[in-house]
């Protein structure tokens, strides 16, 4: 079992802008059953973990419906409003423990981080991220969330190019 942050970043190593959207990344031109796409990848999850902001990005985007098969733990301070379908899990305070619930829930699948870099940041403090893959967008923000806003050794592991998109998946070094 491996613990994933999957995500995209523009070259100056945001994830979101500033207002949370993520319309800069929507227009890229990339094949959806290419090198390292979403489609694939999202297959070998058996859980989910993402924070308030990413979810209420989902929930705006796909108008209130749920679209992700796999159980997820949403990292929230806030009361945020539940989708009508979708086994969607309100968890706070240290990932370790949400970790442990999410591991078993994923029935032997992988587990990803889906977003914001801070959560991904809060798994790597922890030991608990194994693996990340970054989509790099010919785009730059100037602003906005921070791609992974920790001091993390990374060993690169496999490039690809998927059209617009520069691929890269590494491991986490851990002491």
């Amino acid at each position: 079992m491996t613990t994933h942050f999957y995500t995209a970043s523009s070259l100056d190593g945001f994830i979101a802008t500033d207002d949370h959207s993520l319309d800069w990344l929507l227009s890229q031109d990339i094949d959806q059953d290419g090198p390292m796409a979403y489609q694939e990848f999202e297959r070998g999850m058996g859980a989910l973990a993402m924070g308030a902001s990413t979810y209420e990005w989902v929930m705006r985007h796909e108008q209130g419906t749920w679209g992700y098969a796999q159980p997820t733990w949403v990292f929230t301070h806030r009361d945020l409003d539940r989708p009508e379908q979708g086994d969607i899990r309100f968890a706070q305070g240290d990932v370790a423990a949400a970790h442990a619930e999410m591991v078993e829930a994923a029935g032997g699948k992988d587990v990803w981080v889906v977003g914001g870099g801070d959560l991904a940041g809060q798994f790597a403090d922890a030991g608990l991220l194994d693996e990340v893959w970054v989509q790099y967008a010919p785009v730059t923000l100037g602003s906005g969330a921070p791609l992974l806003p920790r001091a993390l050794t990374l060993e690169l592991r496999e490039v690809a190019r998927n059209r617009a998109f520069l691929c890269g998946r590494y491991r986490v070094v851990k002491d």
